[in-house]
Formats: structure tokens, sequence, C-alpha cells
């Protein structure tokens, strides 16, 4: 699988992806002008940080294009993946509706285009768009319910299981919308993700194809039957 893009469109510059996202939408034009005023691009190389885990929280963070992992270093050593972020995404509202520090780390796991917005304009946006607010109140609820189920996954499932949710997770239409059904992905990236071995990734998506959820081919999965891959992955 040697294509690591995402979907199947992108946006090409950071003005696109910023009036392609659901929580512009309900923006006045000059509403949206003042945003883009308050949001700039930053490009993190594979493998590095896009933020770590203590520093303070300035800006509430989108993937114009790439893929990134949220992780946090557990009390035994281990590292645990908390989620995978496509293009499209946002995340860090959170931390910046609380103002605290940040509480995971953000690894780019290919080159990626950041999209920064500074806090000051994600607080102005809170107080004078009614849309922007429910946007974010949707976010989090389903931020809230994928958390639930990697635990209750992590817990109680199997390992296929687990490959089945970290694929799913990248579908949510309210965090990642436009995903498409054709996944671009390579299975280190996915094993990362789920934190399982390239090898045990190989393994599961086999059995996954057996299955009839999804297809495998040299440059990425293809989807079949999202809903079956979901009641697969719990």
């Amino acid at each position: 699988m040697a294509d690591h893009s995402i979907g199947n469109a992108h946006a090409t510059t950071l003005g696109d992806m910023l009036r392609a996202s659901q929580w512009a939408s309900g923006l006045t034009a000059g509403e949206l002008t003042r945003v883009e005023q308050g949001v700039f691009e930053k490009q993190v190389p594979a493998g590095d940080f896009v933020c770590r885990k203590g520093e303070p929280v300035e800006h509430w963070l989108g993937v114009i294009d790439g893929l990134l992992k949220l992780t946090c270093d557990l009390a035994s050593g281990k590292t645990a993946a908390l989620a995978g972020i496509p293009a499209g995404g946002w995340f860090g509202e959170g931390s910046l509706l609380k103002t605290e520090a940040r509480r995971y780390d953000v690894i780019a796991l290919r080159d990626s285009r950041i999209a920064l917005m500074r806090r000051a304009t994600f607080h102005w946006l809170l107080d004078h768009s009614i849309a922007f607010n429910r946007f974010l109140l949707t976010q989090l609820n389903e931020r809230l319910g994928q958390f639930i189920g990697q635990i209750e996954s992590d817990r109680l499932h199997d390992t296929d299981a687990r490959i089945a949710r970290s694929l799913t997770t990248l579908f949510n239409p309210v965090l990642y919308p436009g995903t498409g059904t054709r996944l671009k992905i390579c299975q280190e990236e996915i094993g990362s993700l789920a934190g399982i071995s390239r090898q045990r990734v190989n393994l599961s998506l086999k059995k996954l194809e057996q299955a009839g959820y999804l297809s495998v081919g040299y440059r990425g999965v293809n989807i079949l039957d999202l809903e079956g891959l979901r009641r697969f992955g719990g």
C-alpha cells in the first residue's frame, strides 16, 4: 500500500479546508473572513510531534492533509493510541474550553499540513456564532462516544475487532466528513492507530476481507460493508 492519503478529495489550500469544514457552513461571509485572519498553516514531517503533552493550548487544530495520532504514555511505560485524525478533522476544543495544558501528544504518521486557529479567534466564534456552538456540542458528543467505544473494544474485544474499530472511527461523518468509502492508508499506519504490529494487521485485514467487509488493494482499503464492519468492531 504505497499511497498514504486518506479519502477521495482533499483541500489543496488552507482557505479551501476552512470553507469545506462543517463548522464554517453556518458562518456569515464576514465571520468567515475574520476567522481566516486568525488561522495559519504549519507543515509537520512524518514522525514529528504536532504538539506535546503538558504544553499550553493556544490553538484549535485541523488537518488540511495527512494523518495524525493522538497518544498518551501510561504509568506502565506503554503508549496508548487515543485516536487517529485524518484530513478534514478538527480537535483540541476541549482543552481550549477548559483552559488547561494539553493532556496528550499528537504525532504525524505521515507528512501533514495542519491548520491552527488562534485561541482568540476560537473564543470570538464562541461569543458570536450560535451555529459554531451547536457544532461544538455535536463534536464533543461524537468524540465522547468514540472514546467510550474504544475503551469497550480495548477491554472486551479481540485483535480483529480492534482493527475493525480503528478503521471505522475514521469514517465518522461528523468528526471526519468526506472520507468516502476508500481508505488510502498503509498497514503500518493502521497498526500504529490500533497499537498492533503490521504483521498482525495483515492477518486481521485478510479475515475482514474474507468476511466481505472490505477489500485490500495495493493502494489502500475499500470499505464494502461499513455498518457490518462497525458491528464487527463492537
